[in-house]
């Protein structure tokens, strides 16, 4: 039978509960929403039937991300500031999410020649998992956690679009209610789906507004003639074409053999396929801008300070107590080799983009996956002064900007799949995630309070699993809050929470280090006067 008209045939009551939770059934979410999101768009399914046919091929990054040992999937954990209410829910995803031809399309992987996506008619409901829980009552500590713990080891179903829409209507100590997006990487990259989540919310000020993402400042268009100003761009031309020798030949090496040294986070064999604990914190955007201007840098800067900061004091810990020695006392191997994998959006137009703009496909500027790798080294040595964390990732992160590294593992992987096919291209991306130690990306978000489907947004976790690392670090802006998101393989790291906690307290540091020298000026000014 024809995989279309299978699909077209389903319904929800015929199919085995394929939930991990008792009573989330999609029949019961139908029941819910008086069976809205099916019957009332036949009249659309039978318009729609001739764009439904239509059949596209994989992207070769969409390829990548199918691979048996390359299964990654993203997760958005959005807070709610108030009860979730499915039928308005399942109404506006019929005309958001499900028409988004992506999220419409199921993957078709029987023929012979490359896989393909099918358009298909989507059942909401289908998408919708709700364990039965007491609307309004606080739920346990670390439920929320432990739930979505327990998704990441299930896969999704692929005799439907690749995606689930969990509803948890149960407060927690951070939000009246959670849900939780859980989608095929294959679909598009953290910066697709986002820009596609961001454009089913609206400003809370103004519920007619789209929100508002803030775009890098670009340099202006003006140029100083003269000499001088020759001699220092061909010195800038220079530096980025050797720097980028550099790093393409040292990312190369991570593909085919160069391997950090073992270390207590750097994870098993076969860990991608293993459940994953979620943990995040609350960070205060103000304190982080507060840090990049006083080393005049940027936020991105910070981010990846802090990160380094905490991973020290939790590396130093865990030596420390393999060794039975005091944990204030370097502890960590001086040799030892510590590297990131950081996400890096290879698109013209840096950061989030509208979901119009992305499914124009102007230039570059589309929906997919983007995205190119750029390996970063992690000094794993102790200072006194937090803020020499902060300068020293700001002077790599300087010299990274001057490398096309990023761009030659994006289209050098798609020529390699081109030229040699796509298993030698996935071992080659698996081997520089697994030949390094962690992954690292950041994401701005809205700069004001956005609702979900009516429903105001308290805070935006998201990360992504199945992938050979066994600690991933995400930090995502939202209005003056970024939250730090940790994904973990609890194997190699057991206590990510206390990472979360060694970040945290090295932000405070720094933060009341510059306030105590902001306070020493202020009183040293009044002094004089």
């Amino acid at each position: 039978m024809d995989l279309r008209v299978r699909i077209r045939s389903r319904r929800s009551s015929e199919k085995e509960d394929q939930s991990p939770f008792p009573h989330s059934t999609t029949a019961a979410v139908a029941a819910t929403t008086g069976g809205q999101g099916r019957g009332d768009e036949e009249e659309e399914e039978r318009e729609g039937e001739e764009e439904m046919d239509e059949e596209q091929p994989l992207s070769p990054a969409a390829r990548l991300f199918v691979q048996r040992n390359f299964d990654c999937h993203v997760i958005a954990i959005l807070g709610l500031g108030r009860p979730i209410d499915v039928a308005t829910s399942i109404s506006a995803l019929g005309l958001t999410l499900g028409k988004h031809p992506r999220f419409c399309s199921i993957m078709d992987e029987s023929g012979s020649g490359a896989p393909k996506w099918i358009r298909t008619k989507v059942c909401i409901p289908d998408h919708i998992v709700m364990p039965p829980l007491e609307e309004g009552k606080e739920l346990p500590p670390d439920f929320v956690e432990a739930y979505v713990g327990k998704i990441t080891g299930i896969p999704l179903d692929k005799s439907k679009p690749l995606w689930e829409l969990h509803l948890l209507n149960g407060k927690t100590q951070d939000a009246e209610a959670t849900a939780v997006l859980k989608v095929h990487h294959s679909l598009g990259d953290g910066i697709s789906l986002l820009s596609l989540l961001l454009a089913c919310t609206r400003k809370v000020s103004d519920p007619e507004s789209l929100p508002t993402i803030p775009r890098p400042r670009r340099r202006g268009s003006e140029r100083k003639q003269g000499l001088l100003s020759f001699l220092a761009g061909l010195w800038l031309l220079l530096q980025v074409m050797w720097y980028s020798f550099i790093d393409c030949f040292l990312l190369m090496a991570t593909a085919l053999f160069y391997k950090d040294t073992n270390n207590p986070i750097k994870g098993s064999k076969g860990m991608q396929s293993r459940p994953k604990l979620i943990v995040h914190s609350t960070l205060s955007l103000d304190d982080i801008k507060l840090v990049k201007h006083a080393v005049s840098g940027t936020v991105n800067d910070v981010m990846l300070g802090l990160a380094t900061a905490g991973l020290v004091r939790y590396m130093n810990r865990r030596y420390a107590k393999t060794n039975g020695v005091d944990d204030e006392r370097p502890s960590i191997p001086s040799n030892i080799r510590v590297r990131t994998t950081l996400l890096f959006n290879t698109r013209e137009t840096p950061g989030l983009h509208e979901l119009a703009e992305m499914m124009k496909g102007n230039g570059n500027v589309k929906w997919g996956n983007k995205l190119g790798y750029m390996i970063i080294p992690i000094p794993m040595k102790m200072h006194k002064d937090p803020m020499d964390y902060v300068r020293e990732a700001k002077a790599i992160a300087d010299r990274k900007k001057m490398s096309l590294e990023a761009y030659f593992s994006y289209y050098g992987g798609l020529l390699i799949a081109k030229l040699f096919g796509f298993k030698l291209a996935t071992a080659m991306c698996h081997n520089i995630l697994a030949n390094t130690t962690f992954s690292f990306s950041t994401v701005i978000g809205p700069t004001e309070e956005v609702e979900f489907f009516g429903n105001p947004i308290v805070y935006i976790a998201p990360t992504v699993y199945g992938h050979p690392h066994a600690l991933t670090i995400h930090f995502q802006s939202y209005v003056n809050k970024v939250k730090l998101v940790i994904s973990v393989d609890e194997e190699s790291v057991p206590d990510p929470r206390q990472l979360c906690i060694d970040i945290e307290e090295c932000l405070a540091k720094i933060k009341n280090s510059l306030n105590k020298k902001i306070g020493d000026k202020i009183e040293i000014l009044s002094t004089q006067k």
